[in-house]
This record gives structure tokens, C-alpha cells and sequence, in this order.
């Protein structure tokens, strides 16, 4: 900042009442040359000054400043999203024990656990497709019932705060059930598999991608952020035990990092807050899942 004599900068040309501003505007009149004085009247109320010469010059400059970091930075944007019916997630938690209570644990002599556990000999050969849905509400046994509910509960609510119950439930079922037809693929006949967790595994993946997505769209090392975390989870959490199914959750998690991209179609905000397609999507991937289930039974 340049200080002229007063008596030589006499021209009242701005006043500023927050000192930040103060700066940036006495940096513009110094970048370009003009002689200033600033007049402090008090802690709210500073005047700058310059010469007469000067006045019409510096205007210019104030002025050209202002015009181009008019609504700069830009308002900070907040989702204020929120789905009309909140207790999706403890609904989908609902219907998953409530199943639970049906079938049991998993027994050859199963009726349900027969006609609707995941089959890759079924599914390759005899084309029973919906062999990919069912086994998504059927569990081996109390542990992995309690598993996923506990954890998937929490990451479907997460999960539908972003989409909205309607679009959140299928994106949910379709990429878990392609996740499953991926892992049958890959495994070929003779493999049974039954759970939940391919589907939390597919919300974890959509998730990851979903917050890169919102945060930033350069391809720089962020964009391996949403990888490592579903693969840390991966790790943590399914990839071990007993019963364990590594592929079905691999292949959730991979296919729910793809999936995650439907927050860049130019579609989904505008149906997001559409009550009347969330309602019809809920009601179709309910429906989705017990026409599987009648299939099995029944078909």
C-alpha cells in the first residue's frame, strides 16, 4: 500500500465498513499504480482516498474489480434432500427378520431355503433367474441376520437420504442381483449362496462413489478414495467367516462402485423429488421381490 501526503489526496472515492474488503481494494489501487490514502473513522467506517487526478482512473479500476468477482465465491451449495417416509430402512430391516422367522436357519429340508437360495447350477442351466433376488432375504443363520440388518439398516438409511427410497431400492436390488449373476458366472454350477450382504456391499460401493461424485469431478487421486474404502470395508467386514460368500461381496461392491454414477444422469435430481415416481418405484421393487418369491413357489 502506497501512502500519498494528504493535502495531495484530498478525493473520497470508497468507503468500507469490513477491513478484509479494505485490503483487497487498497491491492487493486497499489497493482495499478494509483497513489491512495485510507482514513480509518473507525473500526466500521474507512475511507480511501486519492488524488484528483487519479479519481477517475481508480473508479475505473474499483469498479472493473467488483464486475468480475460479482457472486464470487459462489454460495455454498446444500443438499436439502430428505425423503417423505423416513422408515424405509427399518421396514427393509422389518421384512428381512420377519422372513428370518419363516425359514429359520438355512436346512436341506427347507422349503423356502430350496425353492429360493441362490443356485448357480438353477440359475446356468435351468434359467430360474429369480434365484438372483431371493437369496438376498434369506440368511444362513441368526449371526448374519444380525450382521446385516445392524449394518445395513444404517447404510440404507445413509443410502436413501441421497436417492429417495424409490430410486435407492432399486438401485439396490438390480445392482445386487447383477452382482449375483456376476458371481454365479464366475463360480460356475454347484454354488448355494444366501444373504443380505451382497446388497450392503453394492450400497457401500454406490455410497463411496456418490460422495466422490458430489465432492469433486477432476480425476486425480480422489478418485481412488471411493475404491480403497469399499475395499477397506471389504476387508473388515466380508471377507472372512465361515459362511462367507468373498465373491458375492467383491462383486456387490464393484458393481455398486458402476451403479453409483446414476447421481451424474441428468435425470435423477428431478425424479428424485418427485413423490409420486419414488412411491411407484417402492411399490415396484416390493413388488419386484414377491413376484421373484411366487415364482419360486409357485412357478
Amino acid at each position: 500500500m502506497e501512502t500519498a501526503p494528504e493535502q495531495s489526496a484530498d478525493t473520497l472515492i470508497k468507503k468500507c465498513t469490513d477491513p478484509r474488503k479494505l485490503n483487497v481494494y487498497s491491492l487493486v489501487l497499489s497493482a495499478a499504480g494509483i497513489t491512495h490514502r485510507i482514513q480509518y473513522i473507525s473500526h466500521e467506517h474507512i475511507e480511501i482516498y486519492v488524488t484528483g487526478r487519479s479519481v477517475e482512473k481508480a473508479l475505473y479500476e474499483l469498479a472493473s474489480y467488483d464486475q468480475e468477482n460479482k457472486n464470487w465465491p459462489p454460495p455454498h451449495s446444500v443438499d436439502t434432500f430428505s425423503p417423505t417416509f423416513l422408515a424405509m430402512s427399518p421396514l427393509v430391516v422389518g421384512c428381512l427378520a420377519c422372513i428370518f422367522g419363516l425359514s429359520g436357519e438355512w436346512r436341506p429340508d427347507s422349503n423356502l431355503f430350496a425353492k429360493g437360495a441362490g443356485d448357480s447350477t438353477a440359475i446356468l442351466h435351468n434359467l430360474e433367474i429369480y434365484r438372483l433376488v431371493t437369496p438376498l432375504t434369506l440368511h444362513a443363520d441368526l449371526v448374519h441376520l444380525m450382521s446385516n440388518c445392524i449394518l445395513g439398516g444404517f447404510l440404507l438409511h445413509c443410502f436413501f437420504l441421497v436417492t429417495g427410497n424409490g430410486i435407492g431400492l432399486c438401485a439396490m436390488l438390480l445392482t445386487a442381483a447383477l452382482a449375483n449373476m456376476i458371481n454365479v458366472a464366475v463360480h460356475g454350477p454347484g454354488h448355494l449362496f444366501v444373504g443380505f450382504s451382497t446388497a450392503v456391499f453394492a450400497v457401500i460401493g454406490m455410497l463411496c462413489t456418490m460422495n466422490f461424485t458430489k465432492k469433486s469431478r477432476r480425476f486425480n487421486l480422489q478418485f481412488f478414495m471411493p475404491v480403497m474404502s469399499g475395499l477397506a470395508l471389504l476387508a473388515f467386514l466380508g471377507s472372512s467367516g465361515e459362511r462367507t460368500d468373498l465373491g458375492a461381496h467383491l462383486f456387490g461392491l464393484l458393481c455398486g462402485l458402476v451403479s453409483g454414477n446414476i447421481v451424474n444422469f441428468s435425470w435423477f435430481y428431478s425424479l428424485r423429488s418427485s413423490i409420486f415416481v419414488q412411491s411407484l418405484l417402492s411399490v415396484l421393487a416390493f413388488a419386484f421381490v414377491l413376484g421373484c418369491w411366487l415364482l419360486a413357489l409357485y412357478g
